[in-house]
């Protein structure tokens, strides 16, 4: 018995799908039949990333827009017909490359800003634009991926962790609303990942530092974008219509869900 995913005739946006875990979940919706809008604040990467996916025989359109910017999240999904797939991945870990750590009292309220606009605010935008589309169809699926600081809290990270835990809270609400129009609402909180916004850090992953936070996960190695899109695929597909407002940790064994 083969089990397959088939989406075909089904449009997703992909919020940050010009590189990192956002391009690998654009190829395998792509790969699974699904046409796929591919958003990216800077345009050149969602043009690429689009025309990576054509070259593999897929649909895609590229949307370069600022999940910040209400109006062009609502102007963009009205402007492609609406969308049945929202996959909620653009998010802002720092200034520069890997995670900012400053404790809380040596912060002012205007640096938590940029997390809360990208992380929640940007989240809670692209949401509001998809649904109507979704409950027209009666039919939709809403993946928000968070952190698993939004879930287990981390050290000098508290504006990040609370904007990814209120990104979360906020699907779940959402999730109660709409499930009576066959739209589900699922999160999923990831560990450290092996991506272009990391830059040069997992080059050399026998250094100290990589070894010390690598020592906090049981499968010991750094996440792929592969480890994370085909559980979004999943919860994309008809396979996933009784599964609804749930946490799904992808961490290498980081932290557990009960």
């Amino acid at each position: 018995m083969s089990f397959e995913i088939d989406l075909d005739g089904r449009r997703a946006l992909v919020t940050g799908g010009g590189q990192g875990v956002g391009a690998g979940i654009v190829r395998f919706l792509a790969r699974a039949g699904a046409e796929v809008v591919i958003n990216d604040v800077v345009a050149d990467r969602a043009t690429a990333a689009a025309e990576a996916v054509r070259a593999d025989g897929g649909r895609a359109l590229a949307a370069p827009f600022d999940v910040t910017d209400y109006r062009a999240v609502v102007d963009t999904i009205a402007g492609v017909g609406g969308i049945d797939i929202l996959v909620n991945n653009a998010g802002n870990a720092g200034t520069t490359g890997m995670m900012d750590l400053t404790p809380l009292v040596e912060t002012e309220p205007a640096d938590w800003d940029r997390y809360l606009r990208v992380n929640l605010y940007g989240v809670m935008y692209c949401v509001r634009a998809a649904l109507p589309s979704m409950i027209a169809n009666r039919w939709g699926r809403v993946i928000t991926v968070i952190s698993d600081a939004g879930r287990t809290g981390e050290a000098h990270m508290a504006a990040y962790c609370a904007a990814k835990a209120g990104a979360a809270g906020f699907c779940r609400g959402v999730a109660h609303e709409v499930a009576r129009y066959g739209i589900t609402v699922n999160n999923i909180a990831l560990g450290t990942m092996r991506t272009p916004i990391a830059g040069s850090f997992w080059d050399e992953p026998d250094q100290p530092a990589q070894q010390a936070l690598l020592r906090k996960y049981l499968v010991r190695r750094p996440g792929e974008p592969e480890d994370v899109a085909g559980l979004v695929t999943h919860l994309a597909s008809p396979s996933s219509s009784w599964i609804t407002g749930q946490p799904y940790p992808v961490n290498g064994g980081f932290s557990f869900a009960l």
